[in-house]
Formats: structure tokens, sequence, C-alpha cells
């Protein structure tokens, strides 16, 4: 009898984690029946839809529409809907990706059910307690049985930790293979040409976190010294709706001069399309961080701390925190072309499904 692999997504990196791996595991119908439950945590349903669209997934199997809360009334409603679920039919192996609270809240019901658990992306960790998604990866990685690490630092830590090395799986970095899948269909994009962009000669910015975003000086001094860089070399900005009702709220006018260009939130191809022939991106995300370092675009990333210090320890990627000084500066690396250049790390080569699925053929029965 298939295994039956249920595979829990809830916002978007979620989504090209889960794709690639979902494809592998239905090469093997005699062995796997994956099915895809979508919390809802991501409750823009049309972007929602336009990811899945993009990245060729069929709808998921069960659709939870939590929407936005706290973290403790996300989480819980999660949970309570996964159990329910579960009590009535159990899948043999939940698998969870990255760090939201999708991830913690499935893990939680499964582990309380004595369902098998797999973490995708297991082991990073910014050593940054306040970060809500470093709470989720420490909980997820204790409770799971099989741990799926992306990169060197990820198997350090589970070590360090105590994990059992033969919990442990080195596969690479699954993100990677929805981009190296994606690339083709990208070139297509009329991106740049929409929004009146040369290639190289232009910046990408992402910021959402409260760390920049709900404090209102610092968000201030990021617009204002974007406002400026906009001057030199012009930037597009998708806004995140968290990020765009703060600025709504702080009132700060952008100048007509400045070069920056705020967007809405676009789909997987265009914001890659974007990435891909940017000058530089600076953004405070964990996975542009990975997705720059593939495409060998630099980036600067607004924190003081990341969960990926691959990207940071091979060059393509500098952290600055949100200090104005250091963020100007590292601009001015990249533009005088004085910064480092980086490599791609091992096993980030758009394999890495596959390597899961080989994993998971001899640990299932």
């Amino acid at each position: 009898m298939a295994t039956r692999v249920t595979l829990i997504v809830g916002a978007r990196p979620n989504f090209m984690k889960a794709a690639p791996l979902v494809r592998a595991l239905r090469k093997h119908p005699d062995r796997f029946k994956p099915s895809l439950i979508h919390t809802g945590q991501h409750y823009d349903a049309k972007l929602s839809q336009l990811f899945f669209d993009e990245l060729k997934m069929e709808p998921p199997d069960v659709y939870l529409g939590v929407g936005s809360s706290t973290h403790a009334q996300q989480t819980a409603s999660i949970m309570i809907d996964l159990e329910k679920l579960w009590m009535k039919d159990s899948p043999d192996l939940v698998v969870v990706f990255g760090d939201v609270n999708s991830t913690m809240a499935a893990a939680l019901v499964a582990a309380k059910l004595q369902i098998k658990l797999a973490h995708v992306e297991a082991g990073l960790r910014s050593f940054d307690h306040s970060m809500p998604e470093e709470i989720n990866r420490i909980v997820t990685d204790r409770l799971s049985d099989y741990l799926f690490v992306s990169e060197q630092s990820g198997l350090d830590n589970l070590a360090a930790e105590g994990v059992p090395v033969g919990r442990v799986f080195f596969t690479g970095n699954i993100m990677i293979d929805s981009l190296v899948a994606s690339l083709e269909a990208c070139e297509k994009s009329d991106t740049l040409e929409r929004y009146s962009l040369r290639p190289g000669e232009y910046a990408v910015v992402t910021m959402h976190r409260p760390s920049n975003v709900d404090d209102t000086n610092l968000l201030r001094q990021l617009l204002e010294l974007m406002s400026d860089v906009g001057r030199s070399i012009p930037i597009v900005f998708p806004c995140h709706p968290r990020t765009r009702k703060e600025m709504e709220r702080l009132g700060t006018p952008i100048a007509d001069d400045s070069g920056l260009q705020i967007i809405e939130p676009i789909g997987y191809l265009e914001f890659l399309r974007l990435q891909s022939q940017a000058k530089f991106v600076l953004t405070d995300s964990g996975g542009i961080q990975e997705e720059t370092t593939y495409l060998q675009i630099p980036c600067i990333t607004m924190r003081n701390n990341t969960e990926r210090p691959s990207t940071t320890a091979i060059g393509s990627n500098v952290l600055t925190g949100p200090d104005p000084a250091k963020i100007r500066k590292a601009i001015k690396g990249i533009l005088d072309g004085s910064h480092r250049r980086g490599t791609i790390p091992p096993l980030w080569d758009g394999r890495t499904a596959e390597r899961i699925v080989n994993h998971l053929l001899n640990l299932c029965p």
C-alpha cells in the first residue's frame, strides 16, 4: 500500500518548496500518495492562486483558510483544524517546510498524534529568539523524525543540539529546484518592460519584517534612504501589505524625482525576473538571500543576523542590519565593483526533491 504523505503549506515560500517535492513524489505512485493542505496563513487568495498556477501545482486537497491574526491565535486555529482532520483520517507521514506558523502548528499536531514528521529546510538558526521564525524552527526540528538539511550550518546546528545523525539528511536547497525549473518561463516575462527597467541598471527592494517595519522612525529612515539611492539607480519595490499599511500610517511622501517605484506584490515568475536582472537586491527576507545567491546577484540583507550563513560566508550576501550608513556603504561597493563575488553552495542544483524522495523510499515502508 502506498504511503500517504501530507504536505503542509501556509505562506508563499512554502509553495516554492512544496511544488518540486509533490512532483517528485508523484513519480512513484506505487509508493507514495501525496496530498496538500494549504492552511491559508497567507490569506491573499488571488496571489496564492497565481503562485500555484506559476509553479504548475494542482489546487490543494484541503484549504483551511485561517487568515491573519496573532501568532498564538493563528497557530491554535491551524492546530485545531489539523487535529480534527487527522483524528478522522491520519496520514502516514506529514511533511512541513521552513519556519512559518503553519510549520510549527502541523509539527505539534503530528507529534501529539504520533504521525511521522519530516522537516524540509531543517537545522537553520539565526540564534535570535526575538524572531518568531526561530522559535518555529527549533520546535519543529525537535519534533521531527526526518530532518532534510539545505546547507552545512544546518548539519552543524543539529549535531550541536544532539539530534541523532541517523535522522539527519543533507539534501540541498529545495527552493532552488523551483527556481531552476522556472528560469526559462521567467525569461519570457515582460516584467522589465512594464516597469521601464533595463537589465543590470536597477535595484530591487523587499521589506516586511516587524523589526524594520513597525518602528516608525526606522521605517522613515529606510524609506528616505531608498528614495535617496533611487536618484542614482532606479529601485523597484514590490510592497508587502504589512509594509504598505505602515507606510500609509506613517504618511511619508516619496519624492517624484527619487526613482523609487513602489508597486503591488507580484507573482513568483515576475519577481524571479526582477531578481535575475537586477544590479543588486536589498531585502530582509530569508529565501531571497538564497535565490540571489544562486542567481549570482549581490544581496544586501537589512538584518543583524541570518539563518542562512552560507550566503554570507561565500560572499553573495552582506548583512548590514537596518543601519542606513552600513546599507549605503554596501550599495557603494556594489556600484563601484569592489564588493565580494559569491559562489553557489553544495547541492543547490535543482535536484533536492529527488534526493529527498530517494531517502523516503528507504525510510517509508
